[in-house]
C-alpha cells in the first residue's frame, strides 16, 4: 500500500484521537461549579485556533447554560469575554450587563483603568455592538483611549496583544490569519495545552493538503478556459481568487463551494475588465442585453471576444444549477441569473458615468458600486451553494430586495475596494472612487483625511452589520456568518502593508497553500 496514503490515515486516526481528548477537556472544565473564567477562555482558544467546529454543539450547550453566572462576576475580564462569546456564537446578550462597571453618570468607571487585561476583554467586547448600543460605543471609546496611553507601561507579551487589537480588532480579523498567527503565539505560552496544539496544528496543515488540491482544481480549469492566451487583457488571478474563497469560507466542511465560489470570481473579474477597460460602449449595451436575456441564440450578436466570455458564463452557470438541482432538488436558475443581470447593468451604468463625463454623488456611487462589487452574486450563490437555511420562504425574500447584511457586507467590500485601489485607478484617469466623491461633497483637500473618513465609515457599517448578532435568525445564521467572512476578508484582499498583520496577498498565499506549521 502506498506509504503516503498510510500517513495520511495515521494523521486522520490521530485527529481523531485528539478531538476526543479536547472534548472531554471541554466538557470536564465546564462542570467546575468555581470559576467560570477558565471555561471561557478555554472556549475562546478552542474557536481562535480554528478547531471550534468540531466542538459546536458542546460550545453552544455550555454558552446558554452553565456560564450565564460569567455575567454575574465582577471581574470585567469574564463578563466581558463571556458577552463577546455568546454574541459571536449566535447567543443574544443585552449589553446592560456592564452596568455594573458604570457609575451613576453613565459612565465607565476610571478604577477599570488598573485593569488592563479587562479594558482588553471589554474593548474586543465592544466591536461586536450594533447601532444604538450606546454602552458598547462607550466602551470602545472609553477603552481605546486608556490602552493606547498604556501602551508603553505594559508587559511585553500584554503591550504586543494590545497593539495587535488596536490594529485589528478580533472581530475585523480574517479567520484563517487569526488561525495561523495563533497557533504560533499559543505555542509559547508557558501555560499552553499540548493537546490542543497538536490538534489545532495538525489540523491545520490538514486543511492546508486540501486547499491545495482545491487550488489545483481551480487552477487546471483556469488553464483549460485558455482565457489569458485567447483574451490579451485578462489578468491571471484565480489564485487571489482563490484565497478570496478560503477568507469567505474557512471551514473544511465547504470545499466544493469554495471550489466554485473561486470560479465564480474569476469569470466576474473578466467581465469586469471588458466593462473597465477593454470593451467599447456599443459592444458593452449589446453585451449588458445578452446577459439580461441569458439565451445562448444572443451569441451571434456578440463580437467574437465577448463570445468566450458569454459561453464560460453560461456554462458555468448551468453546470452550479445542475449540481444544486441534483443534490437540493432546488430550480435556482432564476435567482442566480437575476445576479448576473443586476452585476451587467451596473457595471454599465458605471461606463454610461464616464462616457458622459458626469460623476454620480456617493450615495448613488456606493449604491450600485455594492453590485459592481461581487457582494450580492456571490452571497446568493453561496446561500444555495453551502444549502445551510434555505426553505422556500427564505428563497423568496433573497432577492427583492437583497438582505440588508448582504447589502452592508457589499458597502464595506466596495470601500474597502475602493481604498486599496484608488491611487492606481486615479493614476489612469478613473475619479469614481468613494474617496474622491467624498472629498468633493465634503470639501475635504486632503486624501488622507479623505480615507480616514472612509475608514469611519467602514466601522460604522460593522455596527450596522452586528444587528444581525442582536436579534439573530438562526436559520440565516450560516450565511450571515459567511457575510461577516467577506466583510472580514475585504480587507486583508486589499489593503496591503509589509510591516503589519496585513501582509500582502503574495505573503498570505504562501502562507495558507505552501508552508505547513512545523510540528
Amino acid at each position: 500500500m502506498d506509504s503516503s496514503h498510510d500517513i495520511k490515515v495515521g494523521v486522520n486516526k490521530r485527529i481523531e484521537g485528539l478531538k476526543e481528548k479536547t472534548r472531554r477537556v471541554v466538557i470536564i472544565t465546564s462542570s467546575l461549579d468555581d470559576d467560570p473564567t477558565t471555561t471561557l477562555k478555554l472556549i475562546d482558544t478552542i474557536q481562535r485556533l480554528g478547531v471550534g467546529s468540531y466542538f459546536e454543539e458542546e460550545i453552544v450547550q455550555i454558552l446558554e447554560t452553565k456560564l450565564k453566572r460569567g455575567l454575574r462576576a465582577d471581574n470585567l475580564c469574564t463578563v466581558a469575554l463571556c458577552f463577546r462569546l455568546q454574541r459571536q456564537n449566535g447567543i443574544h446578550i443585552n449589553p446592560d450587563v456592564f452596568g455594573k462597571f458604570m457609575d451613576a453618570n453613565g459612565m465607565f468607571n476610571k478604577s477599570l483603568c488598573e485593569d488592563v487585561e479587562g479594558l482588553l476583554s471589554l474593548y474586543e467586547a465592544s466591536y461586536l455592538g450594533a447601532n444604538g448600543e450606546d454602552v458598547l460605543s462607550l466602551a470602545k471609546e472609553f477603552t481605546t483611549t486608556y490602552l493606547r496611553n498604556s501602551v508603553s507601561l505594559l508587559t511585553p507579551n500584554l503591550r504586543k496583544s494590545v497593539l495587535q487589537a488596536l490594529e485589528v480588532p478580533r472581530h475585523l480579523r480574517m479567520v484563517k490569519l487569526e488561525t495561523r498567527r495563533y497557533i504560533d503565539e499559543y505555542g509559547n505560552e508557558i501555560d499552553h495545552n499540548p493537546v490542543l496544539l497538536e490538534l489545532a496544528k495538525l489540523d491545520y496543515n490538514h486543511v492546508q493538503s486540501l486547499l491545495q488540491r482545491e487550488l489545483d482544481e481551480v487552477s487546471s480549469w483556469w488553464r483549460g478556459l485558455g482565457l489569458a492566451k485567447k483574451l490579451g487583457f485578462v489578468r491571471d488571478r484565480h489564485v487571489e481568487c482563490f484565497l478570496w474563497t478560503v477568507g469567505v469560507l474557512p471551514e473544511q466542511k465547504y470545499s466544493d463551494s469554495r471550489i466554485e465560489l473561486a470560479k465564480l470570481v474569476a469569470i466576474m473579474l473578466v467581465i469586469d475588465d471588458i466593462y473597465d477597460i477593454y470593451g467599447s460602449y456599443d459592444d458593452l449595451v449589446l453585451f449588458t442585453k445578452a446577459i439580461q436575456r441569458f439565451d445562448l441564440n444572443e451569441l451571434e450578436q456578440l463580437p467574437e471576444y465577448m463570445k468566450t466570455c458569454y459561453m464560460i458564463l453560461y456554462n458555468n452557470n448551468n453546470d452550479i444549477c445542475d449540481k444544486i438541482l441534483q443534490k437540493r432538488g432546488l430550480n435556482v436558475k432564476p435567482f442566480l441569473c437575476k445576479t448576473w443581470i443586476d452585476l451587467a447593468q451596473c457595471y454599465l451604468v458605471e461606463v454610461e458615468y464616464v462616457k458622459r463625463g458626469t460623476m454620480p454623488n456617493l450615495k448613488d456611487y456606493i449604491e450600485n458600486g455594492v453590485t459592481t462589487s461581487g457582494a450580492y452574486m456571490a452571497m446568493v450563490h453561496l446561500f444555495f451553494l453551502i444549502s445551510e437555511g434555505v426553505t422556500n420562504e427564505n428563497m423568496r425574500h433573497i432577492l427583492h430586495p437583497y438582505p440588508n447584511f448582504f447589502t452592508v457586507t457589499g458597502t464595506i467590500l466596495r470601500l474597502w475596494d475602493d481604498l486599496g485601489t484608488a491611487k492606481e485607478e486615479h493614476e489612469r484617469g478613473d475619479t469614481q472612487s468613494s474617496i474622491h466623491l467624498l472629498m468633493k461633497e465634503k470639501n475635504i483637500t486632503s486624501e488622507e483625511e479623505g480615507r480616514k473618513q472612509i475608514l469611519q465609515l467602514i466601522h460604522g457599517l460593522w455596527s450596522e452589520l452586528n444587528a444581525e448578532l442582536v436579534t439573530p435568525n438562526l436559520v440565516l445564521l450560516p450565511i450571515f456568518r459567511v457575510a461577516l467572512n467577506a466583510s472580514r476578508t475585504s480587507q486583508i484582499v486589499y489593503e496591503h502593508d509589509e510591516n503589519s498583520y496585513l501582509s500582502s496577498v503574495e505573503n498570505h498565499v504562501q502562507y495558507f497553500f505552501y508552508k505547513p506549521i512545523d510540528m
